[in-house]
């Protein structure tokens, strides 16, 4: 068993962020960062676009910005939640360059300002198409000048630790102290207590196989917290980033970042005809929800696998500068942009919701925080506005920080128990972990995508039931592995998907149902 003061799970932007100002602030006081994989390895780092945030006041505007996401939430963003991260976010954004982090200037030394889908203003901060992997290198090298931080690679988080603080075993009467943690290279579980445990762990994309997420995004966070009995919500609302890289293979897709619209690409049908002004006067910079559903239009229109990208009318050397790894990607896929058009499909990018929690990053169980995608703000709404993810998760670290600098309850003498571990557990069977893996992910890409109806994702729960109880015996007698382990969660995950999608009776921001037409029409 090991002791700690911050338990930290997930080494993004979030976690990191949140690492560092208590590392800084309480020398004395001890952090644990558990990552299942390098501790480079997280969504953050996958993050193309760049962080949206006000900081030319000429031209933008916080109301602006404010506007852009309530209008791409659909009507189901938290407008106190939003004007907060907006106002708060920039402060945070400047915090980061001060640690190391760097973003493109222009000839004047100014900030490069990118537009992207839904942003009414040039807004967008990065560093040329590898934002989130520059983030990720200033983080993480702020995280090594500091001695009481301590990141356990490949160590997989399994369980939250829970007691009760009255006696009762109702949910709001629940207390996290800590997590049972499995070591991947030895397959020993130990346990950490802490006396406060943030919720770091990233996204959902691989419950549907075919992903812009790294394969480390199986929602382990959020299925820990459901088991723990933490409220969840709006998980029906996953984004589907528009312009994955389509190839013929069912699995996780190199994302065509956003900023390349923003730049003035074109999306074409087979047949070269522009097809976005025909659903929006936005055109290809109309927010995520209405260019997929769009594409998902023409594609079932045609008949066709993909649509395409058209940068050929751009500059070749302005797009090398600004997209260096997307040129590189599209070169190793035989894709000359001067001349070739980029196959492109919507893929599973980004959940909206997730563990519910306050301004402060509080979940409903006592002493058990979150932030990042993991968490459900209300930030979003019903659809994500193009890099205010980074922005959010930002402004959340340095609230839950703020909030216990403020507020460090005595943790309460709860008993926590070791890991119970028989010495009888079967050896894992990988290839029946694979077998049903695949047979979740066709199940959530065939019922539960941009476009579903209820008599499938009824379908697909009970599916989900069979599969649920499989693999929890599967799980009661065999090894304990990180991916039995990943496997059970994104079943909840998806479990938590559909369920809420049944509920959800109208058609709002990322996904269209048939039914919900019917039940408006009716009334």
């Amino acid at each position: 068993m090991k002791d700690t003061n911050f338990l930290i799970i997930g080494s993004g932007v979030a976690g990191l962020t949140f690492a560092i100002k208590t590392a800084e602030r309480f020398p004395d006081k001890e952090s644990i960062i558990v990552t299942k994989s390098s501790k480079d390895e997280s969504n953050t780092k996958y993050a193309q676009g760049g962080v949206a945030a006000v900081l030319d006041s000429e031209e933008d505007s916080f109301q602006k910005h404010i506007k852009d996401t309530l209008s791409a939430g659909d009507g189901l963003c938290d407008e106190e939640v939003v004007k907060m991260v907006i106002k708060e976010g920039p402060e945070h954004l400047k915090e980061l360059m001060r640690w190391g982090a760097n973003f493109d200037t222009d000839n004047d030394g100014k900030l490069d300002l990118a537009k992207e889908g839904g942003h009414s203003e040039y807004r967008v901060i990065h560093y040329k198409d590898i934002t989130g992997y520059e983030i990720e290198r200033a983080l993480l090298r702020k995280v090594n000048e500091l001695p009481n931080i301590t990141i356990l690679q490949y160590h997989f988080a399994i369980d939250l630790i829970t007691g009760c603080l009255s006696g009762s075993m109702d949910a709001e009467n629940r207390y996290c102290c800590g997590a049972h943690v499995l070591n991947e290279r030895t397959g020993n579980v130990f346990t950490i207590q802490a006396d406060h445990t943030i919720l770091a762990s990233g996204g959902i994309g691989v419950v549907y196989g075919h992903t812009t997420n790294p394969v480390i995004a199986t929602g382990d966070g959020i299925a820990m917290a459901y088991r723990a009995k933490a409220q969840i919500k709006d998980m029906e609302f996953v984004q589907f980033h528009p312009t994955a890289l389509y190839d013929d293979k069912e699995s996780v897709s190199f994302l065509i970042s956003e900023a390349v619209r923003g730049f003035g690409a074109y999306l074409r049908t087979k047949n070269g005809h522009r097809f976005m002004p025909d659903y929006s006067e936005m055109a290809e910079l109309a927010p995520r929800d209405v260019v997929s559903q769009s594409i998902v239009n023409e594609l079932k229109k045609h008949g066709d696998s993909c649509v395409y990208l058209d940068c050929t009318h751009l500059n070749k050397a302005k797009f090398l500068a600004h997209f260096p790894n997307i040129y590189k990607a599209c070169i190793n896929n035989n894709i000359d942009i001067t001349k070739d058009w980029i196959p492109v499909v919507p893929a599973a990018h980004y959940v909206c919701g997730g563990i519910a929690v306050d301004k402060n990053g509080k979940t409903s169980i006592e002493n058990l925080f979150a932030c990042g995608e993991s968490s459900g703000t209300g930030l979003h709404g019903a659809n994500r506005l193009a890099s205010n993810s980074l922005l959010e998760a930002l402004v959340y670290a340095h609230n839950i920080y703020e909030y216990l600098c403020e507020h460090d309850p005595k943790t309460p003498e709860i008993e926590v128990s070791g890991w119970f571990n028989e010495t009888t557990r079967a050896p894992i069977d990988l290839d029946l972990i694979r077998q049903n893996l695949n047979e979740l992910q066709e199940l959530m890409r065939d019922n539960a995508g941009i476009i579903r109806a209820n008599t499938d994702l009824l379908k697909a729960l009970r599916h989900l039931t069979t599969m649920k109880k499989r693999v929890e015996e599967l799980y009661n007698k065999a090894e304990i592995s990180t991916p039995l382990c990943e496997l059970r969660n994104m079943i909840a995950v998806a479990y938590l998907i559909i369920e809420q999608s049944l509920e959800r009776k109208e058609n709002r921001g990322v996904f269209f149902n048939y039914d919900n037409i019917l039940t408006t029409s009716q009334n």
